[in-house]
């Protein structure tokens, strides 16, 4: 990192600002906005009614303008990465593998400086808090990035938490769930320091996908990689923690000495559950800073049965399905297709989709993954004939090519997530996956899949029925087709006229071929699925 001195003469701090990615999304039809006033009160229902992100241009008292889910969908986090969302998970890994400088700016050149609040003036009460789900413990802004640097190693560690407004200068947040953060407080608060701690609110896409990456070693570099670009970065008011300068606002603090000292929640989780309320430590904020045009933020975090409008369950399935290929890629031939379920909570449900090339591939797979990618719950294989993201191709195939006695992978004694209500309170349980693949090199045995006829053009490429089978064996369908028909019955009756003089075979898929035969009679090429006349 590079710290000191002014690089903003050729720094663009609106390129990864949150506004100018809500444009973005606004072009490409992913925003549903509100110019009406809004009461605070009611955000939370009209964010959840629409799949889109949503913005207010007028919401509270203040009116205030705040974006909600602007990460909460595959098109939007495929506009953050600026390109399809296939190519997104690729690009996870390239930019994670790919350092980029940051490099600090002046306080009074960074744009969310532009505002500052301190001392007295600290008033909490006057940013958009409000209630997002029916049962919570409080008012939230659920969109912080929150930085700190451990006393310990100099490292910056970044994640991302709630914060619950508790009185003007004090907020409560989660502490619980273990993480670097955990460690790094509770060392503090052993050593009876203060952990000074810092959160942005407004921020790119991007930067959350940083903030939710854990990796070794200063985490603040993770910004910069995820943008594929050097990041300016600016220090406190009050602390010495450098945060990113193009962020919409700042909440500079501490977490108090004392520890869990103070009841927190009920909050929707991101498993579609209320967490349990549970004693946390206390965030008092000594300084407020925000650009002159603030945008505020709110992510949709932990509505039931709406998981795949969540922005966390999304950026948690697109990082997931970057490591599952990834893995795949080095465990099977030919992986087709990843695909997890966000509305199945955190990273439980994952779907793949491999071409075989082997026996015991898809079980191959299934063991991959689960030493991989520790979340993981459930792990689907199908075969590459099954799009993964259709419900009803997927049902079909489980229905058809999946046998419990024989199909199915269990483990017990895994560790999952910590915060899956099924585990009842355990660190461990039990995982499965489901083989719902072909048996293997016995393509002979499998019948052929029915779907609806086609569309057929019209367009003649052979006179008779007979000039199309002198090319090859072909189905009804593609006689019908090869002779432009747009009926079919005539095609019927010349099938027959070739049966009648001998000259007509069909094999055990149903494919028509000319061969000699007993005038009146098919003629049957290659041995049936199964032949009556051979008895049970």
């Amino acid at each position: 990192m590079t710290a000191g001195g002014s690089r903003t003469g050729d720094v663009d701090f609106e390129r990864f600002r949150l506004r100018r990615f809500v444009d973005r999304l606004i072009e490409i039809d992913e925003v549903e906005t509100h110019e009406e006033p809004v009461p605070l009160a009611a955000l939370g229902a009209l964010i959840e009614s629409t799949p889109k992100a949503v913005l207010f241009r007028n919401a509270g008292p203040e009116g205030f303008e705040i974006i909600a889910k602007a990460s909460a969908g595959r098109a939007r986090l495929a506009a953050a990465f600026e390109t399809t969302y296939e190519d997104a998970r690729e690009e996870y890994h390239r930019r994670l593998a790919t350092p980029q400088d940051v490099f600090e700016v002046p306080s009074d050149e960074a744009p969310v400086h532009d505002i500052r609040i301190t001392g007295d003036d600290v008033d909490l009460s006057r940013l958009p808090f409000f209630p997002q789900h029916g049962l919570d413990g409080s008012c939230y802004i659920s969109a912080g990035i929150d930085y700190t640097v451990d006393p310990e190693t100099g490292r910056t560690n970044v994640g991302s938490r709630r914060l619950s407004l508790r009185n003007r200068t004090q907020a409560g947040t989660n502490v619980t769930a273990p993480s670097d953060l955990k460690r790094i407080y509770q060392a503090s608060v052993a050593r009876g320091e203060r952990l000074p701690i810092t959160f942005t609110i407004g921020n790119h896409p991007l930067d959350f996908v940083a903030a939710t990456t854990r990796r070794p070693g200063d985490e603040l570099g993770l910004i910069a990689a995820f943008r594929a670009a050097p990041a300016p970065v600016v220090r406190g008011l009050t602390n010495d923690i450098l945060v990113p300068a193009d962020a919409e606002m700042i909440l500079e603090g501490y977490l108090d000495e004392r520890g869990y000292v103070e009841p927190e929640g009920p909050f929707g989780e991101y498993m579609g559950y209320y967490g349990s309320i549970h004693m946390d430590p206390v965030f008092t904020c000594t300084a407020i800073t925000m650009r002159r045009d603030v945008m505020h933020s709110t992510l949709q975090h932990g509505s039931g049965f709406v998981l795949d409008q969540c922005d966390s369950s999304c950026i948690s399935a697109l990082r997931c399905e970057a490591d599952a290929m990834r893995i795949l890629r080095s465990t099977v031939r030919e992986p087709v297709a990843v695909h997890l379920c966000e509305a199945s909570g955190g990273s439980n449900t994952l779907r793949v989709a491999i071409r075989q090339r082997f026996f015991g591939e898809a079980r191959s797979a299934i063991a991959a993954l689960f030493g991989g990618i520790r979340p993981l719950k459930h792990i689907w294989v199908f075969d590459d004939d099954i799009d993964i993201r259709n419900e009803n191709q997927v049902e079909w195939a489980f229905g058809t090519r999946f046998q419990a006695d024989k199909d199915i992978m269990l483990l017990s004694g895994i560790m999952g997530m910590t915060m899956d209500p099924s585990l009842e309170g355990r660190r461990t349980g039990a995982k499965a996956g489901f083989d719902c693949t072909r048996p293997f090199g016995r393509d002979d045995e499998i019948l052929l899949i029915p779907s609806a006829a086609r569309t057929f053009t019209g367009q003649a490429r052979f006179q008779t029925v007979e000039q199309a089978l002198e090319a090859g064996p072909l189905f009804y369908g593609d006689i019908v087709e090869a002779l432009g028909s747009l009926d079919g019955r005539e095609i019927a009756c010349a099938l027959d006229e070739l049966r009648q003089d001998g000259k007509l075979g069909r094999d055990r898929d149903g494919r028509y071929h000319l061969v000699d035969a007993p005038r009146g009679s098919t003629g049957i090429v290659g041995p049936l699925y199964h032949d009556p006349n051979e008895g049970t």
